[in-house]
């Protein structure tokens, strides 16, 4: 029975998402951008898609029905396996004929799209969009097929007859069937869509949510040369940007926590010749070194991700392409996002820790999740060989793309040599709740088949792959029943990687981050070494170090890009708490394991004692790199704009010094109040206590470090294996310190915090402080929760002291007991 026109075809201007039963999720979503986020900049390429009653209009053209629930029957029954029924299924709509109506209804939109762009036969892509996909409770992506670069009606209409099939590969029969999805009630809607010349420039992927964490404060960029498909199937490792969303409206500011940029060995562009569409091509060196997206145009497309994410009330997954011919960006699909958004209504955090630090990884790559994972490698190269897949296995290979969501679901673990966290293995991990550790480069070639390894994604953004079995530890944490102190609680960072994973605790902000952890662990070189480069003689160091900065004219900026960036990501999971950043803290024999450093530091027979801190930083051996420090800092709060960033002072002997330091910090911008600058001195050294005053009237706050002020009042070796049971932060004399400090600096006006290990591991201490009036307790993520239910008990007794000792005076009874906490 023919149908008119205007039931088989849509163009995306007509469209809202109201219509995802009629043209699908894919179709409905670019037609309701189309509508409804043009005016506020998003752009979309133009086109049309077929309706789902085009597709049931083929089936029953072609008598498909029957036969297909005759075979899906059987599947279901035993009597057929997968592969034998999507094989027979799709045979029967590769053998079919397009009614003649529908036919004439894709000519002629073709035409009308040609005539739209001017072009005789432009080219198309051509997506498929099922009727029941991208939902918020469950992601269809990369279910059906797509095809790029059509051109031409017989191809365009071939490449349809495709999508079709496609509706009943192996791997979308099984996705439907694990989520029970009736396959009858499926239709696919196909989106004919005009190609954006990405091939020329580049493409990617935008998730408006961090894709590990479900921290909602940042849009994810990931982007390599060519077509977007390379990315999407993880054959490539992208660059990948994170910018950071409450300072995007902000034009001042340049809101990129994290600029990654990755291997972009190849890229996907048009074929020349022959019957292909598509090729693979190696990219140029210069292209592997710069990044496909200039700043403006990264926050550009962030601007456009939280647009639509407002619009949809929900995080989104977008693919994006930039024109080369024209420069334009465009959106080319959105869809929900799934794996968080159902996470974050959990309302746990569940907590993962390797208990063997000291191993050595095998292999290093992108970490997907945060769980970790023990089984025997299987290594899978094709996908002819998945048959031999073992449950419960760590699967091995090179990349994944939808042929392997099968044997994915029975893996314990996936880890593969190529792509980066949007890939199709990074996406399908995360939906299946496997950890994967993705782009390591070399993983089928190093590991065995068979061999037991334990693969760790609880270490931050970087998953390492390690052999054998090792121990671990899991923590559920229940959010919901944490108490509330009047004692601030913060949190000691270092790695910006795992800053992420605790934006879900209710910390007052990160009471230290340590910015030694950032150059030794993301810049590994020595800052005097690129400040005066030329003139090293280390042949092996120049050479490590021009292999580092490629990219980097000035060998410096090297320095600050990573710098400011490491520290703008562990300061933007608790905008706009503060982040008090300590400068750097190495000893001259922990620098001069830095490359190119042992030119440029002392040997010193007691460094604990030597060259650190405060007096490093004025010194002539170190002034020029501590200014690279101070450009970081303002990098981070003046231009990316993280003003919630203080600077802390370490190691700080007498008030002369503390002068000398902070005069350095003005001649490079970071004057204290300027901007509403912040500095903060350590108190770890008996002189901080003893004038105190004195450092209060050059600081806005004292943090306490509990290890070196341990160490320097009793005179012990703190990494001393034979006078550790001497080392006590809990003996009097320390503590006679601290609530020295406490109420000398409370008098001055000035605020006292403690970062040191104590609080964590003595919950005597932890009472001890909240006694003597403590502003804030500054503890590693591991025993944030303990520690802070500790105080919440400790203070609640303090209350009851107080109280009662209120009542005691009015009815004239005893004073108050003397360790009764001063009020603040």
């Amino acid at each position: 029975m023919p149908h008119p026109d205007n039931s088989l075809i849509a163009w995306f201007e007509t469209l809202g998402i109201e219509d995802v039963p009629r043209v699908g999720g894919k179709n409905a979503s670019l037609g309701e951008m189309m509508r409804a986020l043009s005016a506020q900049g998003v752009r979309v390429p133009d086109g049309f898609a077929t309706t789902a009653a085009a597709y049931r209009a083929y089936v029953e053209a072609n008598r498909i029905e029957p036969a297909m629930r005759d075979r899906l029957a059987a599947m279901q029954q035993g009597r057929a396996t997968l592969h034998e029924t999507g094989e027979a299924i799709r045979h029967l709509f590769l053998e079919g004929e397009f009614p003649p109506d529908l036919a004439r209804a894709i000519r002629e939109a073709y035409r009308e799209l040609a005539r739209r762009r001017s072009a005789d036969a432009p080219a198309v892509a051509v997506r498929s969009s099922a009727t029941a996909e991208d939902l918020p409770t469950a992601s269809f992506a990369g279910q059906q097929e797509t095809f790029l670069n059509v051109r031409g009606e017989a191809a365009l209409l071939e490449a349809c007859r495709r999508c079709y099939a496609s509706l009943f590969t192996d791997r979308a029969i099984s996705y439907r069937e694990a989520q029970g999805f009736d396959h009858l009630a499926v239709a696919l809607s196909i989106g004919v869509q005009i190609m954006v010349r990405s091939d020329l420039a580049g493409a990617g992927v935008i998730f408006t949510i961090d894709t590990e964490t479900g921290f909602p404060g940042v849009v994810v960029i990931s982007a390599a040369w060519g077509l977007g498909e390379t990315v999407v199937q993880g054959t490539v490792d992208p660059d990948k940007l994170l910018v950071f969303k409450p300072l995007l409206d902000d034009p001042r500011r340049v809101p990129i926590v994290e600029k990654t940029r990755g291997g972009k060995e190849r890229k996907l562009v048009y074929a020349t010749g022959g019957s292909a569409r598509t090729a693979l091509e190696e990219t140029t060196r210069r292209e592997r070194e710069s990044f496909v997206l200039e700043d403006a145009e990264a926050l550009r497309l962030a601007r456009w991700a939280v647009a639509v994410e407002r619009h949809y009330g929900r995080p989104m997954d977008l693919e994006w392409a930039k024109d080369g011919e024209t420069g334009e960006l465009f959106i080319v699909q959105a869809r929900p996002e799934t794996v968080q958004a159902r996470r974050a209504q959990a309302g746990t955090l569940r907590s993962w820790t390797l208990k063997e630090r000291r191993a050595r990884p095998l292999l290093s790559g992108a970490a997907v999740g945060d769980a970790i994972a023990v089984g025997e490698a299987c290594v899978i190269r094709s996908a002819e060989d998945i048959a031999r897949f073992r449950d419960g296995a760590i699967l091995v290979t090179e990349a994944t793309d939808p042929d392997w969501v099968p044997i994915m679901k029975r893996a314990a673990g996936i880890v593969t040599d190529h792509g980066g966290q949007t890939s199709h293995a990074a996406i399908v991990s995360r939906e299946l709740g496997i950890p994967a550790v993705v782009g390591t480069q070399r993983a089928t070639a190093v590991l065995r088949d068979g061999q037991t390894i334990t693969l760790s994604c609880a270490e931050g953004d970087t998953g390492h792959v390690y052999d054998g079995r090792l121990e671990f530890a899991v923590a559920e944490i229940d959010l919901g029943g944490l108490p509330r102190t009047r004692t601030a609680m913060m949190l000691n960072l270092a790695n910006p990687a795992a800053a992420l994973r605790w934006w879900r605790l209710p910390a007052a902000g990160v009471g230290l981050a340590r910015m030694e952890f950032i150059i030794n662990g993301h810049i590994r070189i020595h800052p005097m070494a690129l400040v005066r480069f030329d003139a090293l003689e280390d042949a092996e160091a120049k050479r490590r170090i021009a292999d580092l900065t490629r990219g980097y004219p000035d060998k410096s900026e090297y320095f600050v890009d990573r710098l400011a960036r490491g520290i703008a990501k562990l300061a933007a999971p608790f905008h706009p708490n503060p982040v008090i950043v300590r400068l750097s803290d190495f000893k001259s024999n922990e620098y001069a394991h830095l490359i190119g450093g042992a030119a440029f530091e002392p040997s010193e027979e007691n460094p604990m004692l030597g060259l650190r801190g405060a007096s490093r930083y004025y010194s002539d051996r170190y002034r020029e790199g501590f200014a690279l420090e101070c450009r970081a800092i303002r990098r981070v709060r003046e231009e990316i704009g993280l003003a919630n960033v203080v600077v802390m002072v370490p190691f700080c002997r007498t008030p002369a010094e503390a002068d000398r330091v902070l005069a350095e910090m003005a001649r490079h911008g970071l004057q204290r109040g300027r901007e509403g600058l912040e500095v903060y001195v350590m108190c770890e050294i008996p002189s901080n206590v003893i004038l105190a005053e004195e450092f209060a009237a050059r600081f806005d706050g004292f943090s306490i470090g509990s290890n070196d002020l341990t160490q320097l009042v009793l005179g012990v070796d703190r990494d001393s294996a034979e006078l550790a049971p001497l080392f006590d932060e809990r003996d009097a004399a320390v503590k006679r310190m601290i609530a020295d400090v406490i109420r000398r600096a409370h008098a001055c006006g000035v605020k006292v915090g403690i970062c040191g290990e104590a609080p964590s591991n003595h919950p005597d201490f932890a009472e001890f402080l909240v006694e003597q009036g403590i502003d804030s307790i500054s503890l590693n993520p591991d025993s944030f929760v303990g520690t802070l239910r500790r105080v919440a008990e400790a203070e609640a007794r303090l209350d009851r002291a107080r109280g009662a000792a209120e009542r005691d005076r009015a009815g004239g009874g005893a004073a108050a007991p003397p360790n009764a906490g001063t009020t603040r």
